[in-house]
């Protein structure tokens, strides 16, 4: 059948209406900017929430997007972290950028090796498969301590100045400003990604993944093609991490590193992008503040928010961020569905 015009023109209203900048988002990157100069005291904090906020946004990536459920993502983060440290410390690629790239490309490339086993079982599977490529992964740099430094680290690593001119300081000016740049740039890609045909079709299958395949979405590619792609954005975290520590070590394949980042998700929500970026925030201050209070303690009152949030809160945040979420996604699937079928008109 035929779609009628009017459907035609709706349906191209929809998807430039859910693709369109709000105002909410301007003003979210326009403060992200702004700490540049009103913030230059956290700096280094703010630091840790941009790459923390990119590592988020890959994960968002296919959980939000996707469906696929991970608690071995940073098995990618540490490949990045790694792969960059070690193109710097044997000077084999000294720009930052460029090695930056090389990481995120490497992770890529794991993660789509990789990807053809999350496919296979169900969601308790894929747990356990991401769950144990990350334990792997992490035995594999203990075990080979002559290229990776084993349980001390990789240390000795030396990052040269960005395009040889903006040199890596101990307050984390340059460093901000660095991973908020290469946040914002990913950030684009992957908005202009899940708004596009593409991420669409990511929509179709998280819902009803039979349905897409008897339609001819072809299921699989698309899984595997979005779990490279958030391979290789958690492998740019993990470079930057690198970068701006001027250190790696096996705590970047931990499982305590998977399970802050579900925490930041669960704090900012799924499937709108901005939910890791929200989450990152709220999360890297709020550890900041606790760690200040009781140092020893404060794993222990961030599990407590967590189990609030679950028990009486979550409710109240969905409200608080709906906003946000209508605005950076658009997904009006009733004034969608309410516009004229394909066979109307006709």
């Amino acid at each position: 059948m035929i779609p009628s015009p009017a459907a035609i023109r709706a349906a191209t209203d929809w998807l430039a209406a859910r693709a369109r900048w709000h105002p909410l988002e301007v003003l979210f990157w326009i403060a992200a900017f702004a700490a540049i100069y009103l913030l230059p005291g956290r700096h280094l904090i703010m630091t840790e929430v941009a790459w923390l906020g990119l590592f988020a946004l890959s994960l968002d990536l296919i959980l939000g997007y996707a469906g696929i459920i991970s608690l071995g993502h940073a098995a990618f983060f540490g490949i990045g972290a790694y792969a960059a440290a070690l193109l710097a410390k044997h000077e084999i690629i000294g720009e930052p950028v460029l090695a930056l790239l090389c990481a995120g490309a490497l992770a890529a490339v794991v993660g789509f090796l990789t990807s053809f086993l999350v496919l296979r079982g169900s969601d308790l599977t894929r747990l356990m498969v991401t769950l144990g490529v990350a334990l792997l992964l992490r035995e594999v740099a203990n075990r080979n301590g002559w290229l990776t430094g084993g349980a001390d680290g990789l240390q000795g690593v030396t990052i040269k100045p960005i395009f040889g001119m903006f040199r890596f300081d101990m307050f984390g000016h340059t460093g901000y400003i660095y991973c908020l740049i290469v946040l914002f740039i990913f950030f684009l890609i992957a908005r202009r990604l899940v708004n596009s045909p593409f991420g669409l079709s990511l929509l179709s299958v998280k819902g009803n993944p039979l349905r897409s395949s008897a339609i001819g979405i072809s299921v699989d590619a698309r899984l595997i093609a979005i779990y490279t792609v958030a391979a290789g954005y958690a492998g740019v975290a993990g470079a930057l991490l690198a970068q701006t520590t001027a250190f790696a070590s096996l705590e970047v394949f931990s499982f305590d590193r998977s399970a802050d980042l579900l925490l930041v998700l669960i704090l900012g929500g799924t499937g709108y992008l901005y939910g890791g970026l929200i989450g990152a925030v709220i999360f890297k201050f709020m550890q900041d503040f606790l760690s200040s209070l009781t140092p020893q303690y404060w794993p222990f009152w961030i599990g407590l928010v967590l189990v609030v949030l679950v028990l009486v809160g979550r409710e109240r945040m969905t409200n608080w961020t709906a906003p946000i979420r209508r605005a950076a996604a658009r997904l009006d699937w009733r004034s969608f569905a309410s516009s004229p079928s394909p066979t109307e008109g006709r």
